[in-house]
């Protein structure tokens, strides 16, 4: 079982597209668009929240994300009404990186509260907590005291696209540490996505706080991994 996400949307395209995008970062975590109007206009239904809630009973715990105000009163107010309002978190995050962040963590495992912190992690204001991490080759970290630094090449075909940067920004935003790699936030998928980093590129890590060489195991062995990716 895994954290369920609801994407609560003023509009039904952007919510299943939002989904669409997140559930190739994270094949395992259910997802439910809850974007539109009842009838298909632009706007948010208290109907199609509470179903999208209905449906993600039986997991882990439910995160929901928004996008305008308004959806999120009206998010707000599917919460009152459910029968159990303690297990639904709703996170202060960007609809579609959120999102993102989000899903990643929930598939790595991540308890409800430290996937909405992944998600609010984006705006910088999400405490941090842990998330299962991989481990490097041995010798490829060095470090001191509380400070660690690594130096890690792409060796994954297309190097440092949307995927890759997802899946750093995800796990980082749920550790206990401040990262960064090549000089722009770890835990930033958009920074990320800016150092169009193609295969053969170094990505020099640096790493700081109680959980910095887990933070560097968990960069260094998705990137000796190629991701996962030819």
């Amino acid at each position: 079982m895994t954290v369920r996400l609801i994407v609560v949307s003023h509009s039904e395209k952007i919510a299943d597209g939002a989904v669409e995008l997140a559930a190739q970062m994270a094949p395992d975590v259910l997802m439910v668009a809850a974007g539109g109007t009842a009838d298909g206009r632009i706007g948010t239904s208290l109907e199609k929240v509470m179903s999208a809630i209905d449906q993600s009973t039986g997991g882990d715990g439910v995160v929901v994300l928004t996008d305008l105000g308004s959806a999120v009163l009206t998010a707000e107010s599917a919460l009152e009404l459910t029968a159990d309002p303690s297990g639904v978190l709703l996170a202060d995050a960007p609809l579609v990186e959120g999102l993102v962040a989000a899903a990643v963590a929930a598939q790595g495992g991540a308890d409800a509260e430290a996937v909405k912190r992944a998600a609010e992690a984006v705006y910088g204001s999400g405490a941090p907590a842990p998330s299962p991490v991989s481990s490097v080759a041995e010798g490829s970290v060095t470090g001191a005291g509380p400070e660690f630094t690594g130096d890690f090449e792409l060796i994954n075909q297309a190097g440092m696209h949307a995927r890759p940067a997802a899946k750093i920004a995800g796990g980082l935003s749920a550790l206990n540490a401040e990262v960064t790699v090549n000089g722009v936030d770890g835990a930033s998928m958009t920074s990320l996505m800016t150092l169009a980093a193609g295969k053969g590129s170094m990505l020099h890590v640096e790493a700081w706080g109680p959980d910095a060489e887990r933070a560097l195991n968990y960069v260094g062995g998705l990137v000796q991994a190629g991701f996962g990716e030819p």
